[in-house]
């Protein structure tokens, strides 16, 4: 199985459309957690993936988007009040 990394989206687009097709590609990756941000827990192939679509989307000159990469440690020290559970690596059980 392949290593996955913890990397939380979040982007400022002040244009409806483009804004809500960001937020329905991005479903595909991750889970909102908040207004334009998401936790994503992805394979490497798939973080390539997520900013292929992304850059489909946005107009660099005008929205911003921002990929902040989590190591483990740093996964496991997000406290949260309320809302969506902080994503988590499954832990797998093989029966032989």
């Amino acid at each position: 199985m392949s290593q996955r990394q913890f990397i939380l989206v979040v982007y400022d687009i002040s244009n409806d459309k483009r804004r809500t097709k960001l937020h329905d590609a991005l479903l595909d990756f991750g889970t909102p957690v908040q207004y334009s941000v998401f936790e994503c827990l992805l394979a490497q192939e798939d973080v390539v993936r997520m900013r292929k679509a992304v850059r489909k989307v946005i107009r660099p000159r005008t929205d911003q988007v921002r990929f902040y990469s989590l190591c483990a440690s740093c996964v496991a020290k997000i406290e949260i009040t309320s809302g969506v559970e902080v994503l988590r690596e499954e832990k797998q059980t093989t029966v032989i």
